[in-house]
């Protein structure tokens, strides 16, 4: 199984600015955030799935299928209980769930998942280096820059010595398939020991590596990958206002997109 979620294709969204992509996706997060009815929030998730589709990331989407359902599941009974509606559907005691909290529930559903969904495209199609080229362009300190590209970078080295380390127990005799769901996880959590270990002494040989190199991230540095700003990465920022000052204006002037008014 390849862990790496980045995707080598020559697609537009492939080759927009790191700056562009990095600005989209923190617009989508906002336009996610201004709507809480289940057509509008279904209405942005296809719209990523469709910018998923053009820039060839569907593989990604469809690894971490169960994952997403069960995110949408759980957000949507959940919400369904605790959110506060006027027309109830269902009573039991003190819980009641209303067609406002079950409609607000569903739209949960979908906007968790899009979160996810924006975060995977964006991985999908943006090396880290550019990553962060792209951050220290817009300003952002290096240190906090470099900080997250590690990050970033240390999380499939670990995931692929966690499913090592799973492999070798289970080629010497470990069931992790049989019993119920507790008992699975139970078996799971003496495979932590060695990965806690391991990820320790990753992350001292990478210290040993910085300091031995002379990493200092105060110094002026070139880079080797230098992003450039085409016309469609233009258009886009400039398109990108008007779509959250439209959002605000349909969810706040014309109090459409929401099914639970005083809620986000």
């Amino acid at each position: 199984m390849n862990i790496f979620l980045y995707l080598d294709k020559n697609t537009w969204i492939h080759r927009l600015d790191p700056r562009t992509k990095t600005i989209a996706a923190v617009v989508l997060f906002l336009v996610c955030l201004c709507f809480n009815h289940p057509l509008y929030m279904g209405a942005i998730s296809l719209t990523v799935i469709g910018m998923a589709i053009s820039a060839k990331a569907l593989l990604n989407f469809w690894r971490l299928r169960f994952i997403l359902i069960f995110l949408f599941f759980f957000s949507t009974t959940m919400w369904s209980f605790f959110a506060k509606g006027t027309t109830p559907l269902w009573s039991w005691g003190f819980i009641q769930v209303t067609r406002e909290s079950l409609l607000y529930g569903i739209a949960m559903g979908f906007r968790l998942d899009t979160f996810v969904f924006i975060g995977l495209l964006f991985i999908s199609t943006t090396r880290n280096e550019e990553l962060t080229n792209g951050l220290i362009r817009m300003g952002c300190p290096y240190p906090i820059a470099f900080a997250l590209s590690t990050a970033l970078r240390l999380v499939p080295t670990f995931a692929s010595a966690g499913a090592t380390i799973i492999q070798a127990q289970v080629s010497r005799g470990l069931d992790l398939e049989s019993g119920s769901i507790f008992s699975r996880l139970k078996k799971f959590i003496p495979q932590a020991v060695p990965l806690f270990i391991y990820a320790i002494r990753y992350t001292n040989l990478l210290a040993m590596a910085l300091e031995s190199k002379g990493f200092s991230p105060g110094s002026k540095r070139t880079f080797y990958y230098e992003p450039t700003m085409c016309k469609i990465d233009y258009f886009i920022i400039l398109l990108l206002p008007l779509v959250l000052a439209t959002t605000l204006y349909l969810r706040i002037v014309l109090h459409l997109g929401a099914v639970i008014p005083n809620r986000i």
